[in-house]
């Protein structure tokens, strides 16, 4: 190990010398040069030198000396080069407005001698500083023009690095998928194409990896994570103790625990190793984490300690995204203790300084109206207008000549324009009144036509309220008088005589079935009616969802138990601000409907969860699952209605109830499921009234 490391010292030793001789060697040399055209390229040689060296300084009294000699010998091509150059340190000295001006001074340069490749580097670098800046609007507009020249000549560094500035410009404007488009290319060039600059490689995979992750794409992400840290990307300790925690959130979103705490274990030792108090802080989150979701009396007690740790720790940073989380999870600990009035403070914490940091980002945030890869790019022969400027100045000279030399034909035209334009006055002047007149009768079409369109409005309104009518009578003369007919047969029987005791205890399920499905019928009809008309408002208030699912089980136990289907309850004591008759109406829904979707021998399992301040329910099944082309229907009312796995039936509203109850209190519901293995339905709710 300590020859290799000799070696190195030696190569960057020997590398360094060699560079310094060459700058040295060069230096001597331009003493000697007369003052022409051979000695302005043989100062660009030597400026590079430089500015490769990181000796600015030096490069910039060469530049200034240079310039002065190119514009005395009227040496476009090298005063095009050293103005290049210029930019260039600017850009490293993160001048950034002197550097964008004199990238486009050395691109008037280029564009005079039609120099289409130096003029397309010129756009990929202005392309790269607006990006730096924030201004990725200018910023992608300069690196498409560029990429557009490069591809054309197949100039592989040059798009490598257009590409990647072009991939970081729609990762910051949120455009994941263009995004992963140009790394890919990047990533592609870089691999396949034999560049392998090993630093490009490195930004490329992590990109590729928090791109996947944003996607939710946790398996790609991985991928792109696992080739950063396995395979063959020399990393520092400091970037493989950041990468670890990333890694682990992946595997924590695809419930694989224990590969998440064996990455932020090894994250938090190495961040302790380094003195690295923000990813010490990520990793001890990150544990904790894992022992919420495992949530037993000893992995509470681990999260415990590891939660004090972290808090301990964010006194001494800067309040930021990673002391939220603390915040977070101190609450949710809290919530599961049963501590509410410190859950309570904690909440109260990590809502004032998520607002701040919310108020932050907007501030900093850049707005990308118009996608710029549906703006028509030019080329750079299009932008190329200098010829048609000069020979507009010559025009101009030809007129003036013809002006001095034909005075007189000069004051004729004037006189005549004169006229003209009084003559055109008094036309107009005599319109006007024609014109008053159109205006106002286009103001009337304009009345009508709005008329017209309230009246088309209030006709489609009542259309929409007619089928509303139509569909409470449907289900109403259909599928709710079959349930009651099924409950009056049973109660003749039973008056007459006509049952035994053994056919009454047989029969029993059968009724409560139809009992449960009548009432459920009636609940959704007139909740749906009533939000069709526009006269269902929510009343909210703070409510422990766990009680609601221990009401709502109860309910159902017996049809799930004749079914031969356990119920599995994880929900966590937790309040919600929402209308709580409303949240009922769902839960009941979602827990009649995995009931009706399963089988003997399947699982329903509710639980619940704190996410980012709001509270996640969930009720998942091992069922029959969903095709994929029917889950966009879910939620619509009427879409869709399917018999159960004991052929039980539904009306196709329930989803749609549901939709519109959790929108009235501001929450959200969504599905996820895979035919033939099961459905997991999510509904979010506020955790305190909305601002």
């Amino acid at each position: 190990m300590k020859k290799l490391l000799s070696l190195v010292f030696f190569l960057c030793l020997t590398f360094g010398f060699s560079q310094t001789k060459d700058i040295d060697s060069l230096t001597l040399e331009l003493a000697f040069q007369n003052q022409d055209s051979v000695k302005v390229d043989t100062s660009i040689e030597l400026i590079k030198k430089l500015y490769n060296a990181n000796e600015l300084g030096r490069a910039i009294e060469f530049i200034n000396q240079t310039e002065k000699l190119a514009t005395d010998l009227g040496y476009d091509s090298g005063l095009a080069e050293i103005t290049y150059y210029k930019a260039l340190v600017y850009d490293r000295k993160e001048d950034y407005i002197n550097a964008i001006n004199t990238f486009k001074k050395s691109q008037q340069l280029y564009l005079k001698s039609h120099d289409t490749i130096n003029v397309a580097r010129i756009y990929g670098n202005l392309g790269l500083v607006e990006i730096k800046r924030g201004n990725y609007q200018d910023g992608l507009k300069y690196s498409l023009i560029a990429t557009k020249e490069l591809e054309k000549r197949n100039l592989r560094t040059e798009l490598s690095k257009n590409y990647k500035n072009l991939a970081q410009a729609y990762l910051n404007t949120r455009d994941y998928d263009r995004a992963i488009e140009y790394n890919l290319k990047t990533l592609y060039l870089e691999e396949q194409s034999g560049l392998k600059n090993e630093s490009t490689i490195y930004d490329v995979y992590k990109d590729l990896a928090l791109l996947y992750a944003y996607k939710n794409e946790n398996r790609k992400a991985l991928e792109y994570y696992g080739k950063l840290v396995d395979n063959g990307v020399t990393l520092t300790d400091e970037e493989r103790a950041s990468i670890l925690p990333l890694m682990a959130n992946e595997y924590f979103k695809l419930n694989n625990l224990d590969k998440a705490t064996q990455l932020y274990t090894e994250s938090l030792q190495l961040s302790k190793q380094l003195n690295n108090t923000l990813g010490t802080i990520t990793a001890l989150n990150g544990l904790a984490k894992v022992n919420l979701k495992n949530f037993n009396t000893l992995s509470l007690k681990q999260a415990d300690y590891q939660i004090n740790e972290a808090l301990r720790l964010t006194e001494s940073i800067d309040e930021n995204e990673t002391v939220l989380e603390s915040y977070r999870l101190r609450m949710e600990l809290d919530s599961v203790k049963g501590q509410f009035q410190s859950a309570y403070q904690w909440q109260q914490k990590y809502f004032l300084l998520k607002e701040r940091l919310n108020d932050e980002s907007h501030a900093k945030e850049e707005i990308i109206n118009n996608p710029l890869d549906e703006v028509e790019v030019p080329s750079i022969e299009e932008l190329n207008k200098p010829q048609v400027q000069e020979q507009d100045t010559e025009t101009d000279k030809s007129f003036f000549t013809l002006k001095s030399k034909y005075k007189i034909l000069l004051y004729g035209l004037l006189a005549a324009f004169i006229i003209s334009l009084a003559a055109l006055i008094f036309v107009l002047t005599r319109k006007n009144g024609t014109a008053k007149n159109h205006e106002e009768l286009e103001e009337e079409n304009k009345k009508l036509e709005l008329q017209k369109e309230a009246i088309l409005e209030q006709t489609k309104h009542l259309e929409e309220v007619n089928k509303v009518k139509d569909k409470l009578f449907s289900i109403v003369s259909h599928d709710l008088k079959d349930s009651l007919t099924s409950i009056n047969g049973f109660i003749d029987l039973l008056r007459d005589g006509s049952l035994s005791r053994q056919e009454f205890e047989r029969l029993i399920p059968e009724l409560s079935e139809n009992a449960n499905s009548a009432s459920l019928l009636l609940f959704n009809l007139l909740n749906w009616s009533k939000s069709q008309m526009q006269s269902l408002d929510p009343n909210p208030s703070l409510f422990d969802v766990q009680e609601v699912f221990e009401t709502k089980i109860k309910l159902i136990d017996q049809r799930a138990e004749s079914k031969g289907i356990s119920i599995i309850d994880h929900t966590l004591r937790d309040f919600v601000y929402a209308d709580k008759s409303m949240i009922e109406i769902v839960v009941q829904n979602l827990l009649a409907n995995a009931v009706k979707f399963t089988k003997a021998g399947d699982t329903i399992t509710v639980s619940n969860h704190i996410s980012n301040g709001t509270a996640i329910i969930s009720v998942a099944d091992t069922g029959v699952g969903i095709a994929k082309e029917n889950l966009d229907k879910l939620f619509k009312a009427n879409s869709m209605t399917t018999l159960g796995t004991k052929n039980e039936k539904g009306t196709g509203l329930g989803l749609s109830i549901c939709k519109e109850l959790v929108d009235l209190n501001n929450g959200k519901i969504w599905v996820e499921s895979t035919l033939n293995v099961g459905t997991t339905f999510y509904v979010q709710l506020p955790k305190s009234k909305p601002n």
